[in-house]
């Protein structure tokens, strides 16, 4: 919405400096033989089309300028802005004298073009030093941050700011990454998430209305943990739906998008754009498991195979054990004997550890024997003896 009105804007100040502006033609140009409605007419067009292609370089500008301080970090962004102020004032300071100055006919034109040029330069000057030298500055009132030492000389870039989707807010895991430091800078949750949660915390259906209203809370609890760190964006974009919007605020803001769906995350890798998967990050923190490794497992349940037996590590790892559909219910050693890496997780295979099976087998038939021939002895020793 406001692209358009600014090249309306632009469009109507060409037209109507066109339209005005056959007063300032010379002498010569206008005279008794001449049309000047059509004359006036050429000129408001010509000021049209001007003011349209120079609202078009505007919109350019400002949608490059937007993502730059979107994008800038806070102290940078202070710095160049500090330093755009010092530049204005000191070539205000440079043309004070020159403006006092009497210029008479037409060398007077000079004051003006001299005037923008120099506010420009010392502008462009003193903005570009800031970013230079500018957080050098800031440091000294700092010294002690060393995080800013780090950012001042490029060694450490600043965090970007993480966006938030509407699954992960209702997974809940968010907050334990956000408790033990994994994600670090802002954190931002669009204004289309928020209405999304509260249309599932208004919905009939049970499971839908407990989502919903579990997403809420949750961010009522991160506003309180962590104050103005967490950020609701309130733009409102464009789309179809708001995975739309969210991929919109994410190549706006150059923010992370923190997501649980996998469709949304390919989709913002064809887009270019920074996201991290949930899914991903759960299955790249689990503990590897390679062929050969002994566990103890409990075959929960029956395979897709009819020999198979099903049962699951402590981070939740489907393991399909051969040979252990009629041990559902029994904890028994397993061998891995491979895994399969799906895009949903993880998949290890394992067979039954027969050696242990019969080693446990004869030691308790050993231990059976024993336990037997020692009561029997007992016995003996214990019959009393006949008198006669």
């Amino acid at each position: 919405m406001v692209d358009p009105l600014i090249l309306l804007l632009f469009i109507l100040s060409g037209s109507a400096a066109g339209w005005m502006g056959i007063h300032l033609l010379p002498i010569g140009v206008v005279n008794e033989t001449t049309d000047a409605e059509q004359l006036r007419l050429i000129l408001t067009a010509s000021g049209g089309g001007i003011g349209l292609i120079a609202g078009l370089v505007f919109k350019r500008l400002r949608v490059s300028l937007m993502q730059q301080v979107r994008t800038m970090p806070t102290d940078l962004l202070v710095s160049r802005a500090l330093g755009l102020i010092l530049g204005l004032l000191v070539a205000n300071l440079l043309l004070l004298p020159v403006l006092l100055l009497p210029f008479s006919g037409g060398v007077a034109l000079v004051k003006p073009l001299l005037a923008v040029v120099s506010n420009v330069f010392f502008g462009i000057l003193g903005s570009n030093l800031a970013e230079v030298h500018g957080r050098t500055l800031l440091r000294l009132f700092n010294p002690a941050s060393t995080e800013a030492l780090l950012v001042a000389d490029g060694v450490l870039t600043p965090a970007t700011a993480k966006i938030l989707d509407t699954s992960v807010i209702i997974d809940g895991r968010i907050r334990g990454m956000l408790a033990c430091g994994l994600l670090e800078g802002q954190v931002i949750v669009a204004e289309s998430v928020i209405d999304e949660m509260q249309q599932l915390s208004d919905s009939t259906n049970i499971e839908k209305r407990a989502k919903g209203r579990r997403g809420l809370k949750l961010l009522r609890d991160l506003r309180e943990t962590y104050g103005r760190r967490l950020v609701i964006n309130s733009t409102r974009y464009d789309g179809k739906g708001t995975d739309d919007r969210l991929l919109q605020l994410a190549g706006d803001t150059g923010g992370t998008l923190v997501t649980a769906d996998f469709n949304l995350a390919q989709v913002a890798q064809v887009k270019s754009l920074k996201v991290m998967n949930l899914s991903e990050l759960v299955i790249a923190l689990r503990p590897e498991v390679q062929p050969g490794d002994e566990l103890n497992l409990k075959i929960v349940r029956e395979g897709k195979e009819s020999s198979q037996g099903v049962g699951y590590l402590e981070d939740g790892t489907m393991v399909v054990i051969n040979d252990a559909r009629q041990l559902i219910g029994q904890r028994r050693p397993v061998v891995v004997t491979g895994a399969l890496q799906t895009p949903t997780g993880r998949m290890v295979f394992g067979r039954l550890e027969t050696n242990k099976d019969s080693k446990t087998t004869v030691k308790g038939k050993s231990q059976g024997k024993t336990e037997a021939k020692t009561k029997t002895d007992q016995t003996t020793t214990q019959r009393p003896i006949d008198p006669r």
